[in-house]
């Protein structure tokens, strides 16, 4: 028998806890393990009736029998815990990649499902991509966006699936531009726009790269109010003019955001890149914040998943 009691222990504990904790604060997804004990390098995620699981590669050397009967261990206690059958835990095993790896195909189709969060609607699929269409640790980023959305003219860049873009709209936003590069990402923005009821009028799609857009725009004098920006670390797409490297470039991604910036709007700024750290020019030229703290949600044991921050213009 394979010993994973350490393991199973931990995953009650945190269960039991963060399960209350989600119906109080109506998400139907949400991190119950986050590599928690070290001999289990896991992350898992509810998805309303379903797991996404996540096996971290930590180069150990184990035979193929025995990890075969390890995982089937693992998958068991988590069924036998959380109550989601063995065929509803999507595995998924995550090597060091680099590059376009966000929207890598993994070969399986897998279901399209809604969940909700925080009045929110989202479809989301475990199987199909590496990710699964809703980045769960900006949760917080996004309701403090539905907050301050009354009334404004709203820019996400990097939008992936338009998660913000549906928050910012559901909190008042009068018109907002929702960019990303990805054919099939802005499909699945138009989707969840139609779930949540947008009106596609005031509510735009806008393909393109970033770098761009930003030129694009300033040229034609367009303004926002509120502007989120979530750049991958890395991006060499093979439509992209330049590759994409977050820590060289975001002095010319930020200035490009805040010169589309109306004067006293606001830009959140983040990035999920360990090492990354926030270029003084930027500190120099514009009233900046760091609200990670405050940015990563209780469920994510992990603080350092994000960097975020919120920057204005200086009067």
């Amino acid at each position: 028998m394979v010993d994973v009691s350490a393991f199973a222990n931990r995953l009650a504990k945190n269960y039991k806890h963060y399960a209350k904790w989600a119906r109080r604060n109506e998400l139907d997804a949400w991190r119950v393990y986050d590599r928690d004990v070290p001999q289990f390098p896991l992350i898992i995620d509810v998805y309303g009736q379903r797991i996404h699981l996540q096996e971290y590669d930590t180069g150990w050397q184990i035979e193929e029998s025995e990890y075969v009967a390890w995982i089937a261990a693992v998958q068991q206690a988590i069924s036998d815990i959380t109550g989601v059958p063995l065929w509803n835990i999507a595995l998924k095993t995550r090597r060091r990649q680099k590059g376009e790896s966000q929207y890598e195909k993994t070969g399986r189709d897998g279901e399209d499902f809604v969940v909700t969060e925080q009045g929110q609607r989202f479809w989301v699929n475990l199987d199909a991509y590496l990710d699964t269409g809703l980045f769960l640790d900006h949760r917080n980023t996004r309701k403090r966006v539905r907050d301050e959305a009354a009334g404004k003219r709203f820019l996400n860049l990097f939008a992936y699936t338009g998660s913000f873009t549906v928050y910012a709209a559901n909190g008042g936003a009068v018109s907002s531009e929702t960019v990303d590069l990805s054919n099939t990402y802005q499909a699945w923005s138009r989707r969840n726009f139609e779930l949540n009821g947008l009106d596609p009028a005031k509510h735009q799609l806008i393909r393109d790269d970033v770098f761009q857009y930003l030129e694009d725009a300033a040229f034609a004098g367009k303004q926002f109010d509120l502007i989120v920006m979530d750049p991958p670390s890395f991006s060499n797409s093979k439509k992209m003019m330049d590759e994409l490297d977050v820590q060289r470039d975001q002095v010319k991604l930020v200035d490009g955001a805040m010169r589309l910036l109306a004067p006293d709007g606001v830009l959140y700024f983040s990035n999920n890149l360990r090492s990354f750290t926030l270029d003084e020019r930027l500190v120099a030229d514009y009233a900046v914040q760091d609200i990670s703290a405050q940015s990563v949600p209780e469920d994510f044991r992990n603080k350092k998943i994000h960097q975020c921050w919120r920057i204005r213009h200086r009067h």
